[in-house]
């Protein structure tokens, strides 16, 4: 199946529209990420803690800003998780010295911030255990029961709490339906309260994992580069692995630069991402090789800007049928995938426009160039790459 037949788009006519849109993204990303909002490394890669929330309505993040800032939780990240209808926020709190590396204590300076003004002497039974529950029963012994009781009905009305309410109970009375006794519930309304929220998870990064764990994300991405720079040196010559690492580069630059200008979290699926997105531009910027080592064999009269134009239109419709039907797949992903995966969808989203566009607009036109500079020098016009002659031998065309 092919979309376009014979289509004769002059791209390296238009090099320098293609030069000028690389530049002003390029550049846009790197004072962005120098000047402007830096790197924006997710939890994972600089340290602090996670706090997870529910809530009964939809959060209002201005609220919850505020009321971390009171107790002293400056600098957060707040960010929607999951679908909308589950009412989730993410807390990203920076790592502060007074905390260490105590996950509990950020959590319950949460719980204390989103609480705000509560029922005096109480407290909130949608963010205790079972433990609390059960030391509260037992010290007013509703219904004259062993330790042992009331251990089984605090963990039962937490259970019911958590597994048939999400974690929320709208009032202290709810408790009952779990099918504890009524006296329990009244005891219970003595000692807890409602919030309208409940932590259900809490977790911290520490500074030397999330050190570590920039420098893996660092080394991954360099030696693919250099894995891949090595395999076309080794198939074509080394001018088409410095073009398609340099395409890659440049399109990893955009991704990341994108990344700070939305001010959106870099994270370890993030890296995962732009980590795919260089084996896919690399695989693209391939077969457009593939194809002007074919057509040099061929056309040996032709110019090489003119070989490259005609092998690059000959994998126009192969480019556009599968980067087309890609994207959309990572366009539904992002649109549809929800909050856990909207940065690894916007990374593919990005990368793939911008991965296909760098094999025909960036590896291209380098490849001509740095040819055409050579070809000046020697004062011939050297062949782009190695062809083989019948024995299957390696000699390069004057």
């Amino acid at each position: 199946m092919e979309f376009f037949r014979n289509t004769s788009i002059d791209f390296l006519g238009k090099k320098w529209i293609f030069l000028g849109f690389s530049l002003i993204f390029s550049v846009a990303g790197l004072l962005s990420i120098f000047f402007w909002h830096g790197m924006p490394w997710g939890v994972d890669f600089r340290q602090g803690t996670l706090v997870y929330v529910k809530f009964v309505d939809r959060p209002n993040e201005a609220e919850i800003r505020a009321a971390l800032y009171r107790v002293g939780l400056r600098n957060v990240r707040l960010q929607r998780y999951d679908t909308a209808a589950k009412n989730s926020e993410l807390i990203d709190l920076p790592q502060r010295a007074e905390s260490g590396a105590d996950v509990t204590h950020d959590r319950n300076l949460t719980i204390q911030a989103l609480s705000g003004a509560t029922a005096q002497g109480k407290q909130d039974l949608n963010n205790v255990g079972a433990s609390t529950v059960r030391d509260e029963l037992i010290t007013r012994d509703p219904v004259h029961a062993a330790p042992q009781e009331y251990e089984r009905l605090a963990h039962q009305i937490v259970d019911f709490r958590d597994k048939q309410r999400d974690g929320l109970f709208r009032n202290v009375e709810e408790a009952q339906q779990s099918g504890v006794p009524a006296a329990i519930v009244d005891a219970l309304k003595q000692a807890f309260y409602t919030s309208n929220f409940h932590v259900f998870n809490a977790e911290i990064v520490g500074p030397q994992v999330g050190d570590q764990l920039r420098k893996q994300a660092l080394y991954a991405t360099l030696y693919s580069l250099a894995g891949m720079l090595v395999y076309l040196w080794f198939r074509f010559e080394m001018i088409y692995g410095v073009a398609a690492v340099v395409a890659v580069v440049h399109d990893t630059l955009i991704t990341v630069g994108a990344f700070s200008l939305t001010n959106t979290d870099i994270t370890l699926t993030v890296i995962a991402a732009i980590l795919t997105l260089i084996g896919y531009s690399m695989n693209d910027t391939i077969v457009v090789f593939d194809r002007i080592r074919e057509n040099i064999k061929i056309m040996r009269r032709e110019s090489l800007a003119e070989i490259v134009n005609r092998s690059i239109n000959q994998t126009l419709s192969r480019t556009i049928l599968t980067s087309g039907l890609t994207f959309l797949t990572v366009l539904s992903l992002y649109l549809f995938g929800g909050e856990v995966l909207h940065g690894f969808s916007l990374a593919l989203v990005i990368g793939i426009l911008i991965g296909t566009y760098s094999s025909i607009a960036v590896a291209a036109p380098m490849l001509v160039a740095y040819q055409e500079s050579r070809g000046q020098r020697l004062g011939g016009s050297p062949a782009p790459v190695p062809a083989q002659d019948a024995k299957g031998k390696v000699r390069v065309k004057a």
